[in-house]
C-alpha cells in the first residue's frame, strides 16, 4: 500500500486507522509529515505516546472518524486507509491535492473487497484502479 502511494520526502500523508502506530513510522521515515486519524480513544493515544518517544515528531495524531479525514490541515499528496469502507468517502477525495494518491480498501465487512487506488489528475479529474483482492477491518464511525 505504501509503495502504491508513490511516497516522496515533500510528501503529506493523511492515514486512517493508526492502530499502534507503526504505519505512520514507517510513512514518517519516508515523506515530510504524517497526519494519522484513530477512531478507537485508547489505541490514538497509546500510538501518540509511542510515536513521540520514538522520536516521530513529524507525525501528528488525533482521535476521530477517518472518513471525514482531517480538513483543518489538508490538502495531502498521499491517502492511506487500513480500513474497509462500502465506497470512496467524498471528504477524502476533496483532501487530496491535485497529482495525489489514495490507497483505500472498498467492499463489504463479510464481503469482497478490494484495494483501490485513487489518483486525483492536476485537473481534478479522479480515476480509480483495482488492484488486489484484501480483507481488512470495517471503516466504524457515525457516517
Amino acid at each position: 500500500m505504501t509503495d502504491l502511494l508513490k511516497p516522496k520526502k515533500t510528501d503529506r500523508v493523511l492515514e486512517i486507522g493508526t492502530g499502534s502506530g507503526y504505519q505512520a513510522a514507517i510513512l514518517a521515515e519516508l515523506v515530510d509529515s504524517v497526519y494519522t486519524i484513530e477512531i478507537v480513544e485508547e489505541l490514538a493515544a497509546k500510538a501518540a505516546v509511542n510515536l513521540k518517544r520514538t522520536g516521530y515528531d513529524t507525525v501528528h495524531t488525533r482521535t476521530g472518524d477517518g472518513y471525514y479525514g482531517w480538513e483543518a490541515v489538508a490538502p495531502f499528496d498521499g491517502i492511506i486507509a487500513t480500513a474497509v469502507a462500502s465506497h470512496i468517502p467524498p471528504p477524502l477525495i476533496k483532501q487530496l491535492k491535485p497529482g495525489g494518491r489514495m490507497i483505500i480498501p472498498i467492499g463489504g465487512q463479510f464481503m469482497m473487497q478490494y484495494l483501490i487506488l485513487v489518483i486525483k489528475d492536476f485537473d481534478n479529474k479522479v480515476t480509480t484502479r483495482q488492484i488486489l483482492p484484501v480483507s481488512f477491518v470495517p471503516l466504524t464511525g457515525t457516517h
